[in-house]
């Protein structure tokens, strides 16, 4: 309560302060029937007992009048709730104010929805009137809870471990790769600065300055559309260090995160389990698993490589052709017959994947398309390889291996999610499994253009040691010393060693990528002049938050975020401009026909 004018807030006040005159401030949260009223600030709540006699007769009609929601400020004395009338679920609940004086600071029309958690609200109104959403208990907590861990993390950075805080520009140019650029404008004719998508390169360049160790809350910007986990604009914790290893950068974070953890989400434990990529594509078809449950992908290949199932061998004759599958525990009994129609169908249309299904019976016996073409021995070796029990449904699939784990990762997310709207606990909200997963291709096939080479992560990203003579041989084999953090299912990390040499970053740019260096040339000088070896990574921290207090999606994290197609429905942006305004900047809008049209009339 420093440098405010009340005596206390709607939350602190307890049965030790009965007796004190007290003044506070808030917002009416309701009022009953002119005998009391709810008064609610950042805190909590308070009751306020309306005075009855005729001499406070003027604060009874102010506060029996004033529109829910109101501000209002509230004199009176601390006193013990009758007995009988407490109330456990609040913390000021064994006492209330009896009101002395009041006075309404800013009476409130009527609002478009009711400021209280449990009343549903579309999220477009929520964010239309975001600032009358901020005033809910969940947000206020969501935003103190962000703030708190980031200070916690600048303690123990910047005070505990020598990280200096540097601002990095917001204008700066193209950077070829990666995701799409926010262009802005310049007064130089067809000249165009970029919004940066990270300060990747300028914190390069301040380990090349000698600053030895960098952090910043950093903005950063994408033109994408807006996804639950994704916004144009967000904020990430970003960190570079000279003279470093994956191992350094790996101890780094898991102590940082250990130190800015929230005390009331538990303890997490250190070090976190690490995994590489072709293992985690391997177990759980993807490089982010959620670790929180099993229904791990099998290889059965061994098990049904006698067979004489035409599919199987057909599989099993390419070189990377693989038989697998994944069980469901209970499916038979959580799963309907359209919830497997639906997962078959999911793989069919999102991974061009046929599904077969393998049913345990309560006997132990197995029913499948399938049982006709195996015998006995096979059964129960297919048993054996799943640990399948009575209930249990198997998905398998066979093909190229890369295809067939995507679509059973796919499949063990989706049945996961149908298994507890089913009423089986299977992942604990309340846990936190954090893992690295390490060893990342540092190329992949463009999708446009399978022969030709795209960076994995970012063009910067250093080659694994072992693997640096492929890099000039074959490119597409070698591993990278990128890796990734992954929290429940969510990359909420990644980073990487990166090339100090400027030829070896001049081979990739130009020899491996076919990109033009000139556009990097700042960027190669500087590798040329003394840089240090140096390495870091980037924690999305909307990401990392939202996934601490459980929000559905990141917009609950963020104060002012944008809509899911990347609008501010509150101000209603972006915005129309004249044309005098581009002027200077020599733009021309060239509206679509229908529009221009429109605009005529």
């Amino acid at each position: 309560n420093s440098f405010v004018i009340r005596t206390n807030t709607c939350g602190e006040l307890r049965s030790a302060h009965v007796g004190q005159k007290v003044t506070l401030y808030g917002w009416v949260q309701y009022q009953r029937q002119g005998l009391f009223l709810i008064l609610r600030d950042f805190q909590g709540l308070t009751q306020i007992i309306i005075p009855q006699d005729e001499a406070h007769s003027h604060v009874k009609k102010l506060l029996s009048n004033a529109p829910v929601e109101s501000v209002v400020r509230v004199t009176g004395i601390v006193s013990p709730r009758p007995p009988g009338q407490e109330n456990p679920k609040m913390p000021t609940g064994d006492i209330e104010v009896k009101a002395d004086t009041a006075e309404i600071l800013n009476s409130c029309k009527k609002l478009p929805f009711e400021i209280k958690d449990f009343i549903k609200k579309s999220e477009a109104l929520r964010m239309q009137y975001r600032y009358l959403d901020l005033r809910s208990f969940q947000l206020q907590y969501n935003l103190r809870l962000r703030s708190r861990v980031v200070m916690r993390m600048r303690e123990y950075l910047c005070n505990l471990h020598g990280f200096v805080d540097v601002e990095t520009p917001t204008l700066f140019k193209r950077t070829p790769g990666g995701a799409k650029e926010f262009l802005v404008p310049s007064r130089e004719a067809g000249k165009f600065y970029s919004l940066p998508q990270s300060p990747q390169q300028f914190k390069q360049l301040l380990m090349v300055g000698g600053l030895d160790r960098y952090f910043q809350v950093a903005r950063c910007y994408r033109d994408e559309g807006s996804r639950p986990d994704r916004q144009p604009e967000f904020t990430q914790i970003d960190i570079e260090m000279s003279f470093v290893d994956q191992a350094g950068i790996q101890q780094l974070i898991e102590g940082l995160l250990q130190y800015s953890w929230p005390e009331e989400k538990g303890s997490i434990t250190t070090p976190f389990p690490s995994m590489t990529y072709e293992e985690a594509l391997a177990e759980y078809g993807t490089d982010k698993p959620d670790t929180r449950f099993g229904m791990k992908i099998v290889d059965i290949s061994d098990a049904l490589r006698q067979s004489d199932i035409q599919f199987v061998q057909n599989a099993l004759s390419h070189p990377h052709g693989t038989i697998r599958a994944i069980c469901i525990p209970q499916g038979v009994r959580y799963l309907r017959n359209k919830d497997l129609e639906s997962l078959k169908e999911s793989a069919k249309s999102q991974f061009n994947q046929e599904i077969i299904e393998i049913i345990c019976r309560p006997d132990g016996s197995l029913k499948s398309l399938l049982t006709r073409f195996l015998g006995e021995k096979q059964q129960s070796e297919l048993t054996q390889v799943l640990n399948m029990q009575a209930d249990d449904v198997v998905l398998l699939a066979a093909g190229e291996h890369k295809q067939v784990c995507s679509a059973l990762g796919s499949l063990r997310l989706l049945g996961a999610d149908l298994l507890e709207a089913a009423g089986l606990a299977l992942r604990d909200p309340a846990a936190f499994h954090f893992l690295w997963v390490v060893d990342f291709p540092l190329f992949l096939p463009k999708a446009e253009n399978p022969t030709e080479l795209e960076s994995a992560h970012h063009p910067f990203t250093a080659p694994h040691p072992s693997d640096t003579s492929l890099l000039y041989s074959d490119p597409a084999k070698v591993r990278s010393q990128h890796y990734d953090l992954v929290l429940n299912g969510n990359e909420v990390g990644g980073g990487s060693i990166r090339i100090h040499s400027a030829e070896q970053q001049r081979f990739v740019l130009e020899k491996v990528l076919k990109e033009d260096s000139e556009v990097l040339s700042h960027l190669l000088e500087a590798l040329e002049s003394g840089a240090p070896p140096h390495g870091g990574i980037a924690l999305g921290l909307d990401r990392l938050i939202s996934l601490i207090v459980d929000a559905p999606s990141i917009r609950d994290v963020i104060a002012f975020p944008k809509s899911f197609r990347g609008r501010d429905l509150m101000a209603n942006a972006p915005d129309d401009v004249t044309s005098e305004e581009l002027e200077p900047y020599h733009i021309q809008v060239s509206w679509p026909f229908e529009e221009k049209e429109a605009k005529k009339n």
